[in-house]
């Protein structure tokens, strides 16, 4: 559950920020008549990105084993890959994004609805696109029970309160230490997803030194692997290449993260939206 709500909230909370920046410009612009352009481009990305996840899960029941694992690892590695570089992404260029997004309404406030609903659809499909894969491959590497589904909902739910409240200034929110914080928990869940994809992989036997264990001990459903699973991919069944590959994908991609930028390099603390209210 752990995992999957961190997901759900620094994801959903990215969109809802991205939701917020469009809202406010278009009413300091006071062009409130095409709000429903930006809430019917948001709509249809919402259902693009719930669609993409009923097709990966579609698609993993009609395989075979042999290619259920096949689909379950390229989809963990293609996760993970995505979501390490959205990581570094929002922390180089969060500084931008909203100068880039009044850019694109207004060139799209004068081409009409259709425009602005497009400029929402594809400012918040990336992200449900990205959350859908990166939730999928999870989901896969943790239990199967209810616990990763209540965690999205939550996850989801406090996005977007979360967002409406930073809309209204009703909460003052440190960006920048958010994205940091949440930024480093998703790098650990990611590295998670990744020796699950190893796991497959290996169990398929294109990767050798399945046999080869570091550990095993446990049961499935002890506390003490469920919380390690569940929350750093770590099973009670854990090859020498898995913790390898874990340990190599932590240390390089948390020392790139956590490294200082320049001072004239954007960060993420100029994130922010205006409410109507500050007008």
């Amino acid at each position: 559950m752990l995992s999957t709500l961190l997901i759900a909230l620094r994801e959903g909370l990215e969109a809802s920020l991205i939701v917020g920046i469009l809202i406010a410009y278009l009413v300091r612009a006071g062009r409130r008549e095409a709000l429903p352009a930006i809430w019917g481009g948001v709509a249809v990305a919402a259902l693009l990105a719930l669609g993409f996840g009923a097709l990966l899960s579609y698609t993993s029941a009609q395989l075979s084993l042999r290619g259920e694992e096949l689909f379950a690892g390229v989809t963990s590695i293609l996760a993970v890959a995505l979501v390490t570089w959205m990581v570094f992404w929002m922390k180089r260029s969060a500084r931008g994004i909203a100068l880039q997004l009044h850019g694109k309404v207004d060139s799209a406030l004068g081409m009409g609805s259709v425009a602005l609903a497009l400029v929402a659809f594809l400012s918040v499909g990336r992200e449900g696109l990205e959350t859908s894969l990166f939730l999928y491959a999870n989901f896969k590497a943790v239990s199967y029970n209810t616990a990763p589904l209540l965690g999205l909902i939550l996850g989801l739910c406090s996005a977007i309160a979360l967002g409406v409240l930073i809309f209204k200034r009703s909460i003052k929110l440190n960006i920048a230490k958010f994205f940091r914080v949440t930024g480093v928990a998703l790098i650990v869940v990611a590295g998670g997803v990744l020796i699950h994809g190893v796991g497959e992989f290996q169990s398929r036997g294109d990767i050798g030194g399945a046999n080869s264990t570091i550990w095993k001990f446990g049961g499935d459903h002890s506390v003490f692997i469920t919380i390690l699973d569940g929350t750093f991919g770590i099973s009670n069944v854990m090859t020498w290449l898995q913790i390898t590959v874990y340990l190599i994908y932590l240390t390089i991609t948390l020392a790139g993260f956590l490294r200082v930028l320049p001072a004239s390099a954007p960060t993420a603390s100029t994130l922010t939206t205006s409410s109507p209210k500050s007008e």
